[in-house]
């Protein structure tokens, strides 16, 4: 298969079957809720649309979001390749309709009208020592984007200082203030240290964590196990109608800062948690969740 073509069936993937760790989720959280309340019916009518966007191969969601692509890669290939063949994927994926047009010239207000454009799709390189190709892909939903929010630490309204403590408080404040304006339930994925752009990377960078995956650090696992109780506590629920589960998880991790700089980036996954990989070794092409 060349190159283009397996980018292409990644996006089909992507846009049209969640990950199972994110269906099985929903499907805990529709049996959580009480019979008869709106979240009971969201959870169902979620699942009954992630049933036949699956069986369709139609999107999951109206907005099929941001492409964002994060791609290891060994020494000595060219980036060019990769872009190339991406851009190319990307158009033709919105030809075959998996994609809505979603690149928008923030001058001109014009739409390219197949998700190509400056810094569309978004590209992270990263070379490595390994004699294979990783190329991860999410796809982020506007919803979810315009509910993601920076902390400067220390915060004097929340009372948050410069350690856990302070940083839990912001994330709570974060959804508490996005209520079902992302498409909950979400995923929060929290960056922090850093400065402002690179606090706002690690947080994306969350979102290919399994569900259960925990932080190797035992401080930072713990925060993670402690909000994903305490946010589904808000009562917030399914689209903001109320219910037992308003997060699927928290995932957390931490970088060295400046000094003087304390920043804490929270980014939101809609429910629609759109993740896919691939993988590429000795000519061969292997997909993964």
């Amino acid at each position: 298969m060349e190159l283009k073509e397996a980018v292409l069936e990644l996006i089909r993937r992507a846009a049209t079957d969640l990950p199972p760790d994110i269906e099985k989720a929903l499907q805990e959280a529709y049996e959580r809720e009480d019979e008869g309340t709106p979240a009971k019916s969201v959870f169902k009518t979620i699942l009954e649309n992630v049933k036949l966007a699956r069986e369709n191969s139609t999107p999951i969601c109206q907005d099929t979001g941001s492409l964002i692509f994060y791609i290891d890669f060994p020494v000595g290939e060219a980036e060019k390749t990769y872009r190339e063949a991406i851009e190319w994927a990307a158009a033709e994926a919105t030809k075959r309709q998996y994609l809505r047009p979603n690149a928008v010239d923030p001058i001109t207000g014009k739409n390219s009208g197949n998700n190509v454009g400056k810094n569309a799709p978004y590209i992270h390189f990263h070379q490595w020592d390994k004699d294979e190709v990783r190329i991860r892909l999410m796809l982020k939903g506007g919803g979810s984007e315009n509910v993601g929010i920076q902390y400067k630490l220390p915060d004097s309204n929340l009372k948050a200082g410069r350690d856990l403590k302070g940083v839990k408080k912001v994330i709570i404040d974060a959804v508490v203030k996005a209520q079902g304006f992302g498409c909950a339930p979400g995923t929060i994925g929290v960056g922090i240290g850093g400065d402002r752009v690179t606090s706002y990377a690690l947080s994306k960078e969350q979102f290919f964590r399994k569900l259960n995956e925990r932080n190797p650090n035992p401080e930072i696992a713990q925060l993670e196990e402690e909000l994903y109780k305490e946010l589904n506590e808000l009562g917030i629920g399914p689209m903001g109608f109320g219910g037992k589960t308003t997060v699927l998880g928290v995932h957390i991790d931490a970088q060295h800062r400046h000094p003087a700089t304390y920043y804490v980036a929270i980014s939101y996954m809609c429910w629609a948690y759109r993740r896919k990989a691939m993988t590429i070794k000795n000519g061969e092409v292997t997909y993964a969740d």
